[in-house]
């Protein structure tokens, strides 16, 4: 897969700073992807895809998040909702993912649940006469809102017990509004804005799973996939920082004294830290994803400790990216400022890295996590 080193210096790299200046959603960036076959990355060959797994995902992620932080999360959504369509939903869209004519999200969290996106609070009634089912839901925030294809989409269960039912639901779906253009801090292109959804139809048969059996996917599919793949954007973030940092400081030159910023020992210190928390980060990363397929018995343990863990360090190593390249680092033309800003979002997207500490923390003391 060669390829994406083409793609990103020839489309996800020089965008990244008007994607950031004017949160601009990066279009150009997911065509590329998806006519590299890349968005079909983890689709089956039966479907056209690539076959490829979780390994390969991360991987991709990472590259293409350390040139752009905000292609970088609008693509590891796609690949989270993908997996789930990829296990549940219809042929004919596994097919337009596996061709890279389709983009893909999740819109599993609420204004009423906040960051326990595993129990919407939205509801799902059944129209009998029309064979469909009416959605109404507030969304809180979804990455490529008003630019997804589809949405995985969550609410309370049609009839059956248990938390939550999925949804297909298409992005132009009637009944869908965007009441808020996104302009963050950071991952400024992302496009993760609320959705509000009033008395919006789709079929029955859009239903992804069993009837209240969306919790298990969340956990099951969902949960995995997020953690990885959202832990490899950042850490694609941090490896960035820690490359532009080091290059810095090796050329910057303090000619009164005949030195380079890298002849000073408190600098390199500083860029040691970045490395070391930079590959514990991998480390952590690389571990999951051998917990993973190996089926250790401590994969769930890995999958929440991966973003929990790089929610803590890539702030800490951007901001010593920061320290490091002093005033040069704010400007924006440097691009260390805004992997700076992008990589706060770590911290506050469900599950939030308190809410992890919560869940590490029942698991090891023998405590069920949701209760």
């Amino acid at each position: 897969m060669n390829f994406i080193e083409s793609i990103i210096s020839e489309v996800i790299e020089p965008s990244a700073i008007e994607v950031d200046r004017y949160g601009k959603y990066p279009r150009a960036a997911m065509d590329a992807l998806g006519k590299a076959g890349l968005l079909g990355l983890i689709s089956s060959k039966e479907v056209g895809g690539m076959g490829e797994g979780l390994r390969a995902a991360s991987s991709i992620v990472e590259q293409v998040g350390s040139s752009c932080g905000s292609t970088g999360m609008v693509l590891c959504m796609h690949y989270c909702g993908a997996a789930v369509i990829e296990q549940h939903g219809p042929r004919d869209i596994r097919e337009a993912i596996a061709a890279g004519r389709h983009v893909t999200t999740l819109a599993l969290s609420e204004a009423g649940s906040r960051s326990h996106f595993w129990t919407p609070v939205s509801t799902a009634l059944a129209v009998p006469e029309q064979d469909t089912v009416r959605l109404d839901a507030d969304k809180s925030w979804a990455t490529s809102a008003g630019q997804a294809d589809s949405y995985v989409w969550s609410s309370r269960p049609l009839a059956a017990r248990g938390l939550s039912t999925l949804w297909l639901v298409p992005g132009n779906a009637a009944g869908l509004s965007f009441p808020v253009v996104f302009d963050g801090l950071g991952l400024r292109g992302n496009s993760s804005s609320p959705i509000v959804a009033r008395d919006v139809r789709v079929p029955r048969s859009a239903m992804i799973g069993p009837d209240g059996g969306g919790f298990d996917i969340m956990m099951n599919n969902v949960l995995p996939h997020f953690q990885v793949l959202g832990a490899s954007c950042y850490l694609g973030i941090m490896e960035a920082v820690t490359r532009k940092a080091a290059a810095h400081v090796a050329k910057t030159r303090l000619t009164h004294l005949g030195q380079s910023l890298g002849d000073l020992a408190t600098t390199r210190a500083y860029l040691a830290r970045m490395r070391i928390k930079t590959d514990m980060a991998r480390g952590l990363l690389l571990d999951t994803l051998d917990a993973i397929e190996s089926g250790r018995q401590d994969a769930q343990l890995r999958v929440l400790e991966v973003k929990a863990a790089i929610g803590e360090l890539a702030p800490e190593v951007t901001e010593l990216a920061m320290r490091v390249c002093g005033g040069a680092a704010f400007r924006k033309e440097v691009g260390i400022e805004r992997h700076f800003r992008d990589a706060r979002a770590v911290t506050v997207m469900s599950p939030t890295t308190d809410l992890l500490y919560d869940f590490i923390g029942k698991a090891m003391v023998g405590m069920p996590l949701f209760d």
